[in-house]
């Protein structure tokens, strides 16, 4: 190795040697540079593929759980729909139960209002009873008798109970029974003449009919028409 000098700069011309280690290490670090992009693009290459597979993975997990979510959300709709049905059916028997329930109760206690009415009507007869056999008063009892009577009227109309008009009126076989058919000069044809038992009506609808006698045609008017047809 020389040197030259020229001017006040001197340049040192480099060795064969000197140009072989520098080729050496140049070719060293190309070596290296190239090792470490392959490094790296392997690795980019493997995160790709991995990717790729954990997203087809967790595609055909997700696909893999759908059904089942749905199944879950049917049994869980069935257990409701069952339970609700369950319930109903619990109700109804209930229902069914008490309506029976009630309606027994109605037919033994369904005269309990028309019967605590009727007891102080009960007590003032016996009243009545004590009052006669200690008086020899008639008149009192006959009209303690009338009282009681009208209290018993008001306690059947109270609970829907109305008498039957039937003295006078024309014969109704909805409301009248006739027991017998008498001739009078007083009434016309088909005109009740006399009431054998009075007729009761509750609450419009006939409850016993009045038993009476009725006007019918006499002989005379018989043979009166006979003679006009003649």
């Amino acid at each position: 190795m020389f040197s030259k000098k020229v001017g006040k700069t001197i340049y040192a011309k480099p060795s064969n040697k000197g140009k072989e280690d520098m080729v050496k290490k140049l070719k060293k670090e190309e070596t290296e540079a190239t090792k470490d992009l392959r490094d790296r693009t392997g690795e980019a290459e493997a995160g790709a593929i991995s990717g790729d597979w954990g997203e087809k993975v967790s595609n055909t997990t997700g696909k893999e759980e759908e059904p089942m979510v749905k199944l879950q959300e049917a049994e869980s709709r069935a257990a409701e729909n069952y339970d609700k049905y369950v319930r109903a059916v619990a109700e109804l028997d209930n229902y069914k139960k008490r309506a029976i329930r009630e309606k027994a109760d109605a037919i033994r206690y369904g005269n309990e209002n028309l019967l605590r009415d009727i007891l102080p009507l009960l007590d003032n007869t016996e009243r009545a009873l004590e009052h006669a056999c200690n008086s020899d008063d008639f008149d009192a009892f006959k009209k303690g008798l009338k009282l009681l009577q009208d209290q018993f009227l008001v306690c059947l109309q109270k609970h829907g109970v109305e008498q039957i008009e039937a003295v006078g009126k024309d014969f109704d076989p909805h409301i009248h029974e006739a027991m017998l058919q008498v001739e009078s000069g007083e009434h016309e044809e088909s005109k009740v003449v006399d009431e054998f038992e009075r007729g009761y009506l509750l609450n419009g609808r006939l409850l016993r009919p009045a038993k009476v006698s009725v006007c019918g045609r006499s002989k005379t008017e018989d043979q009166q028409d006979c003679e006009k047809d003649n």
